[in-house]
């Protein structure tokens, strides 16, 4: 009897992996958001021909080539999936890296959703593709707030 069950349960939990893929398929338009420090990159996914627009920049002409490689890692890790459609940007806050690290992991989650196998790959990789990074600067103290949140008069030994 028990086996039965278990084998009820593995049937159905294929099913739905099968359902969930032809989902994903299906979607025509996903929206998705990478933050990083203070950094928040807004996406929308549709089909098309390949192209990436930062703030309405092609990606091609934004930022300096660092930040390009940075912003392209996903696209790279996906192989030809991200050449079947169009990726708009939207990232406002934070510094130029901070933004370049919030629009990777806006697009690489906006891939995920288009194919959930590509997660592996991502995590692999690095983990702040898909995982939001909560570490944050440490509020400085009020002694000699200006310095820093640790910094202290320094004290002579004689």
């Amino acid at each position: 009897m028990k086996k039965a069950v278990k084998k009820a349960e593995k049937a159905t939990s294929k099913e739905k992996i099968g359902r969930e893929k032809s989902k994903a398929e299906k979607k025509s338009l996903v929206f998705t958001v990478g933050k990083r420090k203070r950094a928040v990159a807004r996406t929308v996914i549709k089909p098309g021909k390949g192209a990436v627009y930062i703030n309405n920049v092609p990606l091609n002409i934004f930022g300096n080539e660092t930040v390009r490689l940075l912003i392209q890692e996903p696209l790279l890790l996906s192989g030809d999936l991200w050449k079947g459609y169009d990726f708009y940007v939207n990232v406002k806050g934070g510094g130029v890296m901070g933004q370049a690290e919030a629009i990777r992991q806006s697009i690489a989650r906006g891939l995920v959703e288009f194919n959930p196998n590509l997660r592996k790959t991502f995590m692999g990789y690095d983990r702040n593709l898909l995982i939001y990074d909560s570490r944050r600067t440490e509020p400085h103290k009020p002694p000699r707030s200006s310095q820093g949140p640790r910094r202290y008069k320094q004290r002579s030994k004689r």
